[in-house]
């Protein structure tokens, strides 16, 4: 008797889910249906295909595209200017540029020898024509009253190793430096 309640049970169980589903939910599928008549997928048509040109290419005649020697520019010998890079290093040279700054003339005698004072993290140096100033091997070749020029040997902007070349820089007098470091 019990295999009996147990085939029974869940025959019974499906006769009732069978029974509750079969008159319900008529309205939606009417709706559904009535809704899906006017519907129509549309899609636009596809474009017509170009046909592009055949163009024949003749390696013979023209320069391999892929060879280093199209890349990379032509090297240059090492001539020509270069920084002195056995001699003893300036203390001014231990400084950028940027960071460096002129505040003062100091002159001996009518005529003779000038010396700029540069004020570089509040110590203040002499520097005269010749010396070297700044990261960039830069020499001073002149000193103005309102500015210092110099020469500095940079690496050639194209980032080879052995080309340098010459620029021209300039240091400006920075006047009323010496009131505001007074008043630090």
């Amino acid at each position: 008797m019990s295999a009996i309640r147990l085939l029974a049970a869940p025959l019974l169980s499906a006769a009732i889910l069978c029974g509750c589903g079969s008159g319900e939910h008529e309205d939606i599928k009417q709706w559904m249906d009535e809704s899906a008549r006017d519907l129509r997928g549309r899609a636009p048509p596809l474009p017509e295909l170009k046909p592009f040109p055949v163009i024949s290419y003749d390696a013979n005649e023209q320069m391999d595209p892929f060879s280093p020697s199209r890349v990379e520019p032509e090297k240059k010998d090492g001539g020509g200017t270069k920084p002195d890079f056995d001699r003893p290093r300036e203390q001014l040279e231990g400084f950028p540029l940027e960071a460096l700054r002129y505040v003062g003339i100091v002159s001996k005698g009518r005529g003779k020898s000038r010396h700029a004072l540069i004020l570089a993290e509040g110590v203040v140096y002499p520097a005269g024509v010749g010396n070297y100033l700044g990261q960039n091997y830069g020499r001073i070749t002149a000193i103005g009253d309102s500015e210092i020029t110099l020469k500095e040997i940079v690496q050639d902007p194209s980032g080879q190793t052995t080309d340098w070349v010459e620029r021209e820089a300039t240091l400006q007098l920075q006047e009323g430096m010496q009131e505001k470091e007074a008043k630090k």
